[in-house]
């Protein structure tokens, strides 16, 4: 009998989750950033060993945090709402970090949305510390409360995957495939094209923009002669930050254009033709109606 499930995966934000998840799907389903508070949404990535006969539905979670504004409130619900709704909790810490009051916070978090969930943690990065090091914050991370293993890894080495994933699939209940074996993620292909975008407008504009772009597509057209046309907007909440985006003589948003429209193709499997246009929508954050559109739950 096969078994399936989903699994929630927790952490702060900037420890690695968009990467582990990516690493498990075998696909670039999440985003991946150095700056903290990169993904918004509730991703899930699908991982599937038909061989085998096991299916993970993987929810990357926005970094766990104390709301803000009407985004970060929205942010908040949907974690809440993805780990009570879990079969297991994949909790993931930063080791070259160590245990923070950060990781405390959401260890007690999840105890008090749903206590009876087995929370495996991943102890991510430890390809940046010796073994001293490792042993040490492995011992911090014991002390955590409501965790029931521990793993050691390296989400972007791979190191250690192999045993955290089995880990995972003994938890997961018996029953059929959720999600046919090829998918690897249940987004909407329109709001996957924006994040991929999105990925290289943090990677690109990194201190000098905080969290204030977003992107939407605003159409997608597949030509005669093959060619896919993306239209898309990028969004700031003012005219400095939209300066930044556009550059000197427009040469930022052209670097992140040439770098989408490689995403991208590898993406839909096909030439693209990506068009950017920089808009200031003040206050995004806060319209209710807005994130509503944006598929921001």
């Amino acid at each position: 009998m096969s078994k399936a499930g989903f699994v929630g995966v927790a952490g702060r934000p900037n420890v690695g989750k968009s990467t582990l998840v990516n690493a498990i799907v075998g696909a670039h389903v999440a985003i991946v950033s150095e700056r903290p508070q990169t993904t918004r949404r509730a991703i899930r990535g699908v991982a599937t060993d038909a061989a085998a006969d096991w299916q993970l539905a993987l929810t990357d979670l926005p970094g766990v945090q104390r709301p803000r504004d009407a985004l970060t409130e929205r942010m908040q619900r949907r974690v809440e709402r993805e780990i009570a709704d879990s079969e297991a909790i994949l909790f993931v810490v930063n080791g070259e970090q160590g245990i923070g009051p950060g990781d405390r916070f959401i260890a007690r978090a999840l105890l008090q949305v749903n206590a009876d969930t087995p929370v495996v943690c991943a102890v991510n990065k430890v390809d940046r510390l010796n073994n001293a090091e490792t042993a040490a914050v492995l011992a911090q991370t014991a002390e955590l409360e409501g965790i029931d293993e521990i793993f050691p890894i390296s989400a972007r080495q791979g190191t250690g995957l192999r045993a955290l994933i089995d880990k995972l699939v003994e938890l997961m209940p018996e029953g059929p495939f959720m999600f046919p074996p090829e998918q690897r993620s249940d987004l909407p292909s329109e709001v996957l094209l924006a994040e991929l975008i999105r990925e290289q407008v943090l990677r690109r504009t990194r201190d000098e923009l905080p969290h204030a772009v977003e992107v939407q597509i605003s159409e997608v057209a597949h030509r005669e002669d093959g060619v896919i046309e993306v239209h898309a907007q990028v969004w700031a909440e003012t005219e400095s930050q939209k300066g930044i985006l556009i550059g000197a003589g427009g040469s930022k948003i052209k670097e992140v254009g040439t770098a989408a429209r490689g995403e991208l193709e590898r993406e839909l499997g096909g030439r693209v033709f990506l068009d950017l246009q920089v808009r200031v929508r003040r206050r995004w954050r806060k319209d209710e109606g807005l994130l509503d559109r944006l598929g921001i739950e």
